[in-house]
């Protein structure tokens, strides 16, 4: 019996279309994902850049986007990357300074108070804290003698700075205009401040007698004249005003008793109030909001010394 002859099976020559096309195609969405990756859309980086800024609360900033493949060297290296505010910071909502080197930190440095770091927020932190601690001591060393006669009272916290000034060296009784004597005194208090960032409150305070007249019809109205007068010699000795605050307490924040002659003298003072920030925390700005009495500027100018 003949055996059936088996027919040859031809080899497909072609199979390796598939695998080749599905190569192409893999190498085609590769280079399409790397395009779009390297295409930069400045408005959303912008949205991004001002939106990451605000969260961080520092003022706005002006960004220029990445040029992907530029041979020239980044803009930052040229000094050309525009980090300036758009606008002066508002102070009643702005709580960062910005990022440029702040006053005072060459003094800060020397003393070793702030050690080399390359983050700017733990380095402004540090400089605003340790701060406090050299405005101390220089005002210990320039009021010394006036501390010795308790006129003037320092007090140190982790938070804030108190320099407490009794106002009969600073004021005629009944009176918000700084006395000719105690000009040169705020004078060396503002110099010291002067170079810092630190925020600064000004808080006037009162005894107990009342007042009622047309100027003054009570004592919120002079404590906080009085304060005013205080922080635009401040501001005229060359302290910024947004970093500045005037409060008038009154006389309902007594430190002594108002039945006795010691008492009064010791609760009419002007405290000048240095934070460990360059903006008034809410906690702290609490502390005297029950008493809070607004100011209206004062209707003439004093007469620089």
């Amino acid at each position: 019996m003949a055996r059936k002859k088996r027919q040859e099976e031809h080899a497909n020559h072609e199979a390796w279309a598939i695998p080749y096309g599905d190569l192409i195609t893999l190498l085609l969405a590769f280079f399409v994902v790397m395009y779009a990756v390297s295409s930069v859309n400045e408005g959303k980086y912008r949205v991004l850049a001002e939106s990451l800024t605000a969260a961080f609360r520092g003022p706005p900033r002006s960004v220029e986007p990445i040029q992907v493949g530029d041979p020239s060297p980044p803009a930052i290296d040229q000094g050309r990357l525009d980090i300036t505010p758009r606008s002066l910071p508002d102070p009643r909502v702005q709580t960062e300074m910005p990022r440029e080197r702040m006053p005072g930190r060459e003094a800060l440095e020397d003393a070793g108070l702030i050690p080399d770091t390359g983050d700017d927020l733990d380095v402004r932190a540090r400089e605003l804290e340790a701060g406090l601690q050299i405005m101390a001591d220089e005002v210990r060393e320039a009021l010394g003698e006036l501390i010795e006669l308790e006129q003037v009272r320092v007090r140190e916290t982790p938070f804030w700075l108190e320099v407490e000034v009794m106002t009969d060296i600073l004021f005629p009784t009944g009176v918000a205009d700084i006395s000719e004597a105690a000009r040169p005194i705020l004078r060396q208090l503002a110099e010291i401040l002067a170079p810092f960032p630190n925020a600064i409150r000004v808080e006037g305070h009162t005894d107990d007698v009342p007042i009622a007249t047309q100027r003054f019809p009570s004592n919120w109205e002079l404590s906080a004249s009085r304060a005013t007068s205080v922080v635009r010699l401040f501001q005229r000795h060359g302290i910024e005003p947004n970093r500045l605050a005037a409060l008038g307490l009154g006389e309902y924040r007594p430190v002594a008793d108002n039945e006795t002659v010691e008492g009064r003298n010791r609760n009419r003072r002007v405290v000048v109030i240095i934070l460990a920030s360059d903006a008034v925390p809410e906690e702290f700005a609490g502390r005297g909001t029950e008493a809070e009495a607004e100011s209206e500027a004062a209707d003439h100018e004093e007469v620089a010394p």
